[in-house]
């Protein structure tokens, strides 16, 4: 039943639903990544910090356009 809704049971076209849930991802990863970035920090593994700093800013950017482009279609 999985491969086959597309909004009968939750309300939500497929495609609507794979930006909400893309967005709410990446905001995740931006919160989780936090943790990480602390123990890399505590632990002194400036590298490693410094990877999870990149990883949570592409993960910001995907969050803001996620949310960028569910105004849009909202408005619409």
């Amino acid at each position: 039943m999985a491969d086959t809704e597309s909004g009968a049971v939750t309300g939500t076209p497929d495609k609507d639903y794979n930006i909400i849930w893309f967005t709410e991802a990446c905001l995740s990863n931006v919160l989780r990544l936090e943790t990480y970035i602390a123990d890399a920090d505590r632990a002194g593994d400036t590298e490693l910090a410094e990877f999870f700093r990149k990883a949570q800013a592409e993960s910001r950017k995907g969050g803001e356009q996620g949310k960028a482009l569910l105004a849009a279609r909202l408005a619409g």
